[in-house]
């Protein structure tokens, strides 16, 4: 991403630039209260001495860093650099000026051809679909196009069913004359067809002009030749023959047209809706961030700020269950972090005087004072959103494969169509006294109205949802059809520890009591202590007390030693529990439970010990229990040839122990998001088709560069919204599950395909007049209509067959 995008991670806010009059002249004079740094993206004030003039104006950086990168390279920056300046003595308000700023770096792109970039709205020029913002806000509204075909869908729907009504039971009723009822049907179609249909037959033009035929296309030509050739049967009924008279009118098919336009507005209103939340995870990353940060001033004052006011070097109190505001380092005091945003593990971190803090990670017990390292698009949480963003971008999105042959099937539609009109009108015969040329404008559009896109566009939807819902009852959710399309290929499957092969809670496992101890005392002692204690694994201890309904005792002298344990008196005994470094620190000899320790930890479990007055009195184990059904889902997924991979932000020796536990080879520990990332990259780059699994926002990078992500339902939010499959009941035998799934909708679309082509390629000819010299049979336009709208339901009725299977 360039620069001057990635600085867009936050939303830029420029205060009114207020102009004062001069005593002596009319001139004004520039007195801005906050700008933006066009380097790093920070609010920085006209009273910063680190300044240069460009192009006639000056420009005002943070540091002397962000001021020597703007002078070796201003065209970089230049969209910052004058954003200031673009209201110089205008009174706008900050809302409005923000507005400005911001649609300055808005790029809209297609989400099946990432090349397709532009700074406006529209379509694509190559498949028609509507543009989506690169990088979406936090505070996105609904999508204007969703908002324009839900109403043009709403206002219009009342007149198709009256127009389908009319059509099929108008002459029995006799409630007009059928020549009257031609024109009222034709009204009635006027708005469907010239408003609500509008946007499709400007892609359909659009895909001509651009020479790239596609489903908008077909969906043009077809309703546009139903609804042409019924204005002409109402407008002239007189030049067509006899033998199309039906009921005392020429056959119209205005409801065609309507019925095709209502679908196809239903359809876009359905597939905006879903496309919408493939923005969801970048929103929900950049909802991470807190708004405000609390400052230490130089006078040792202290002040709750905006985060876009935050600067490097400025010193930030950050206390218990507050999120970190921006990288840095930690100066004073001690906490506990849950850093779960960035590695998925759900033990918090301990963090020490020198240590380092990443931005948005959660603070859980002490208060801390830190210096800020990393501001805006510098710190890790918005490297993090570039990767999604770039992985979700450079996937290469699979077209359908009614797009992939829709070009060709196109022309050669038109092109027999414009054949048969020619032919009939230049070498056939006359019939019933009506011209040649008007048979060949029947037998043309005829030809128009049997390849009317209908079949051919449902035999994909149709099956997608169909097995959509389906999956659903399984507790599988695809977010599209690619999804589905591509399942069924992945030979290889990453999948992360925490959350997604274990169940991400801490558990107690097991206590070993030395001599003079039970198991039971050991843990109720341990417990009792634990009760003034906040941490994760103490709650862990706590609540297995609580189920073995053991009596806890008052804990006194309570104190938490941040890092390595906690200490204080219970039943009259001075207890401490922790890790070595408190036993050591309190010369607590524990050479007798080495053993068992190292063989728990093997196992990848958390080892604390417990001393009563000074001595040993046992350990206790917490780990991260593997899913129940874990096993047995690695194992069916290996027996259909998946490659199963282990990649883990935990030790590598934890991790071992897991995989080991589930027969997995192949493990990567102590992992990043990057890291994982580029593992993915590498598999694909080996002609792998990777699937990925994971639960945590650690996971959203690879999650969205895999061919598939897979994410727990049991996870966060953004790996769900990062992820093309989600597992509702975080049960990895949905995975297999979901191969079935895939491979039997993809057989199921192969053969709507097949039959929609089989059936255009015997209808279109036989529209076409091939038969006429030989049988003397011609296809009118209100059989070519009975056959198109029979192919579609043969489509649905074979798709819905998937239920079943």
């Amino acid at each position: 991403m360039r620069e001057s995008e990635s600085n867009h991670l936050k939303q830029v806010n420029v205060e009114p630039i207020k102009a004062h009059s001069c005593c002596s002249s009319s001139a004004t004079k520039i007195n801005t209260t906050h700008l933006i740094d066009p380097v790093c993206g920070m609010t920085v004030t006209a009273d910063s001495p680190h300044v240069l003039q460009h192009e006639g104006q000056p420009v005002y950086f943070c540091n002397a860093g962000c001021k020597a990168k703007f002078a070796a390279n201003p065209a970089k920056f230049m969209v910052h650099a004058k954003a200031p300046f673009a209201a110089m003595t205008d009174e706008k308000s900050n809302v409005e000026q923000a507005t400005v700023i911001d649609s300055v770096h808005i790029i809209y792109t297609c989400p099946m051809h990432p090349d397709v970039r532009q700074d406006h709205q529209g379509s694509c020029p190559k498949c028609g679909m509507a543009l989506e913002p690169e990088m979406p806000t936090v505070d996105d509204g609904e999508n204007p196009e969703l908002t324009d075909f839900k109403r043009r869908f709403i206002w219009t729907l009342p007149l198709t069913v009256i127009v389908t009504f009319l059509a099929m039971v108008g002459h029995r009723l006799q409630w007009f004359e059928m020549a009257t009822q031609s024109w009222i049907e034709m009204l009635l179609t006027l708005p469907i067809v010239l408003w609500a249909g509008w946007p499709f037959f400007q892609r359909g033009v659009q895909s001509i002009i651009n020479r790239s035929p596609n489903m908008w296309t077909l969906i043009a030509l077809g309703t546009s030749a139903a609804f042409i050739y019924s204005v002409v049967a109402t407008l002239a009924p007189n030049i067509f023959p006899v033998s199309f008279m039906s009921m005392g009118r020429v056959s119209v098919y205005f409801e065609a047209s309507a019925v095709i336009i209502s679908l196809t507005l239903l359809g876009q209103v359905l597939e905006l809706k879903a496309r919408s939340q493939t923005s969801a995870a970048i929103k929900s990353l950049l909802g991470l961030a807190p708004k405000t940060a609390r400052r230490i001033n130089a006078d040792g004052g202290e002040e709750d700020i905006p985060l876009t006011h935050v600067h490097v070097g400025d010193t930030l109190r950050v206390r218990p269950g507050e999120k970190v505001p921006v990288d840095g380092v930690v100066l004073e005091g001690g906490s506990a972090v849950d850093e779960s945003m960035l590695t998925g593990e759900p033990l918090p971190v301990t963090k020490r005087i020198g240590d380092k803090l990443i931005g948005a990670t959660m603070n859980t017990t002490g208060a801390i004072l830190m210096l800020t390292e990393k501001v805006g698009s510098q710190t890790v949480l918005a490297s993090i959103v570039q990767m999604v963003v770039q992985a979700q971008r450079s996937r290469a999105p699979m077209q359908r494969m009614a797009d992939q042959v829709a070009g060709y099937f196109v022309i050669a539609v038109v092109s027999v169509s414009i054949l048969t009109f020619f032919c009939w009108g230049l070498f056939g015969p006359q019939i019933n006294h009506a011209s040649s040329w008007v048979y060949g404008l029947i037998n043309a559009v005829a030809v128009l109205i049997i390849a009317c896109p209908c079949a051919l566009g449902l035999a994909t939807p149709m099956s997608i949802m169909v097995a959509t819902g389906k999956a659903a009852t399984q507790g599988i959710l695809f977010r599209d059809a690619a999804a589905i399309e591509n399942f069924r290929k992945v030979d290889t499957l990453i999948v992360d520890k925490t959350g997604t092969l274990t169940e991400g809670k801490p558990r107690f496992d097991t206590a070993v009591p030395c001599s003079g101890y039970t198991e039971d005392e050991v843990l109720r002692l341990a417990a009792s202590l634990d009760q003034g204690s906040e941490h994760p694994l103490a709650d862990a201890i706590v609540q297995a007390a609580l189920e073995r309904k053991l009596e806890l005792s008052k804990v006194e002298s309570f104190e938490s030693i941040t890092g390595i344990g906690v200490t204080g008196r219970v039943d009259g005994k001075q207890l401490a529990l922790g890790n070595n470094a408190l036993m050591t620190q309190l010369n607590v000899d524990i050479e007798s439970l080495k053993s068992a320790a190292e063989a728990l930890r093997s196992v990848g479990s958390s080892v604390i010990l417990l001393a009563v007055n000074g001595q040993v009195a046992g350990l206790l184990a917490v780990s991260d229990p593997i899913k129940e059904k874990t096993e047995d889902a690695l194992s069916t997924l290996r027996s259909a040839g998946v490659r199963v991979i282990m990649a883990t932000g935990d030790g590598l020796t934890t991790a071992r122990a897991v995989a080991a536990t589930l027969g997995i080879t192949e493990v990567y520990g102590e992992v990043k998001p990057a890291d994982k990332l580029a593992l993915v990259s590498k598999l694909q780059g080996e002609g792998r088709i990777v699937a990925m699994a994971g639960d945590g926002i650690n996971d959203a990078p690879a999650l969205a560069k895999a061919d598939i992500g897979i994410a727990m339902g049991t996870g966060t939010d953004v790996a769900m919204n990062s992820a093309q499959v989600t597992l509702v009941k975080g049960d990895l035998r949905g995975i297999a599950q979901a191969r079935v799934i895939s491979e039997q909708t993809i057989a199921n679309m192969k053969q709507n395909l097949g039959f929609a082509f089989i059936y255009n390629s015997l209808g279109v000819p036989l529209a076409a007049g091939v038969l006429y010299p030989f049988t003397g049979w011609l296809l009118s336009p209100m059989i070519a209509a009975l056959a198109m709208s029979l192919s579609s339901v043969s489509v649905i009725t074979n798709a819905l067959r998937l239920r079943k299977s």
